[in-house]
């Protein structure tokens, strides 16, 4: 079986702005060539500093680069704020637009994609070349764009997190090493020495994000309140960020800064879960047969666990979980993939007679899988052996499909901190941006424009997320600044003009 890939319509890039950006149009003039003044309200946009991560930092198309940094909401937010007394938004940029970067000569973050022709079917491809951001050039002075890429809520206080020396070892974090102040400073520090007057805050989305781009194969740290011992990709206990972002607003608050936060978005509306089809197995008659007796020990056996158990201990597994359970493939395109869930019974736990019984199933459409899966299903785990094939005899693993029951447990946590974050934007006079609201009305009936056309969700072609399918194109991050110009000028009563989101392009081609 050949490695399974998914092409981009061309017809759906037909509709996506493929020209050059347009350069920012300051709209002081209007037709009359009289001056336009705008009102900040009750707000100060003079020393404006954006706190987040890679939303933030403008990262998209798998890296953080010069263009894409210039097209960040936090850049385009600045732009408008210049127009009611904003000063300058100094930003941390890498050295080029491929956006890799070396540390001490060898390559540790990846160049960006970018969507190619070149093989004469649309293809998402990594640019090739030598990045020449060297992450032990540290950068010099002070920076309004706080965005750390992979920056979760409680590394923005964590010292040492800029530390060039623990980057090598996993201690510290490489961005944000190249312009930390000092080797023991924190983000937050570096930002609120420069006395911010306003401030825009989008954290917390990496706290779930980390463990839903994994597949939800790491710990629920739930219950767990010390962040020290979490692992990279675990998910962090609502509590944990909630007290992060609190302990950073009111802080800001005692220096007399306002701000605007910004709430985490549900996974569900990213591309990146809902791209890759839970049954994408093409299978001729013969080939779904050899599949289907393949499998019917392990049918067999499911049927003598539940009858075992049933005769003993009634409900212990039930006739819904063997059906479930049951494999079976039939000639056509769209057979789905056979994975493995945890959540399944685990019958040699129960009986050492059904220890060979796996808590494998075949996927439904209630199963996301991850992106990256595509570059897996339908390969060989055993180059040697044709009949290891990955998704149909070899069960996918863990990590490759958010299930039910992981989706439930990042919802949750979602819907927590985003309780919580209400609540302090509340108690702490904040613009509360409702960024999940919005991409779940997006990823249902995209967003339309000013000219008739419509950016969907959908991967490659929709217009409103990068090839990496969980940032925002530059066209999709002037909606977000949209969004947080909506919300601030309905707070501080400024009058802020939004940004045209047709001046900045959906997509990056080749």
């Amino acid at each position: 079986m050949k490695k399974l890939t998914y092409l981009l319509p061309l017809a759906g890039l037909l509709l996506v702005n493929c020209s050059k950006e347009e350069p920012f149009i300051n709209p002081d003039n209007n037709n009359n060539n009289e001056t336009v003044t705008y009102s900040s309200g009750s707000a100060d946009f003079s020393n404006y500093v954006a706190l987040g991560n890679s939303l933030t930092a403008g990262y998209s198309d798998g890296a953080l680069f010069m263009e894409g940094q210039t097209n960040s909401f936090s850049n385009l937010l600045a732009n408008q704020f210049e127009l009611a007394g904003g000063g300058d938004f100094d930003i941390p940029f890498m050295a080029d637009n491929l956006g890799g970067a070396t540390l001490g000569g060898t390559q540790i973050l990846n160049n960006r994609m970018i969507l190619s022709f070149a093989s004469g079917s649309p293809a998402p491809t990594v640019i090739s070349g030598t990045p020449s951001t060297e992450i032990t050039n540290r950068l010099s002075g002070s920076f309004n764009n706080m965005g750390v890429p992979g920056a979760k809520s409680y590394h923005l206080l964590a010292p040492g997190y800029g530390n060039i020396q623990g980057v090598a070892l996993g201690l510290a974090n490489p961005y944000f090493a190249r312009f930390a102040s000092s080797p023991t400073t924190t983000v937050f520090a570096d930002a609120l020495a420069q006395a911010p007057s306003f401030y825009s805050m989008w954290i917390g989305n990496n706290d779930v994000l980390g463990y839903a781009t994994a597949g939800g194969d790491a710990a629920n740290q739930t219950g767990n309140l010390d962040p020290s011992t979490y692992g990279g990709s675990d998910l962090s206990d609502p509590n944990v960020v909630a007290a992060a972002i609190n302990g950073m607003v009111e802080t800001l608050g005692a220096i007399g800064a306002k701000g605007a936060i910004a709430n985490v978005p549900d996974v569900n509306a990213a591309p990146f879960f809902t791209t890759v089809p839970h049954n994408p197995i093409p299978l001729d008659a013969t080939t779904a047969a050899a599949l289907n007796q393949a499998y019917a020990a392990y049918n067999g056996g499911l049927q003598a666990a539940y009858a075992a158990l049933n005769a003993v201990a009634p409900g212990l597994f039930t006739a819904e979980e063997v059906a479930a359970r049951t494999i079976s493939f039939e000639a056509g395109l769209t057979n789905a993939v056979v994975i493995i869930d945890e959540s399944l019974t685990n019958l040699g736990a129960i009986n050492p007679a059904f220890a060979a019984l796996p808590q494998i199933r075949q996927a439904t459409a209630e199963d996301l899988l991850v992106l990256t899966s595509q570059n897996i299903i339908g390969t060989l785990a055993d180059p040697s052996n044709p009949l290891s094939v990955n998704g149909v005899a070899i069960p996918l693993a863990d990590k490759w499909v958010l299930t039910p029951a992981e989706q439930t447990e990042i919802n949750t946590a979602i819907s927590a901190i985003n309780t919580s974050i209400a609540g302090i934007a509340q108690a702490n006079g904040l613009a509360l941006v409702d960024v999940n609201t919005f991409f779940k009305t997006a990823a249902t009936n995209g967003v339309t424009m000013s000219d008739g056309s419509v950016l969907t969700a959908t991967y490659g072609s929709g217009g409103l997320f990068s090839l990496d399918g969980i940032h925002p194109s530059p066209r999709g991050n002037a909606i977000i600044a949209n969004l947080f110009i909506k919300a601030i000028n309905a707070k501080f009563g400024s009058d802020l003009p939004e940004v045209e989101p047709l001046n900045y392009k959906a997509l990056y081609l080749q």
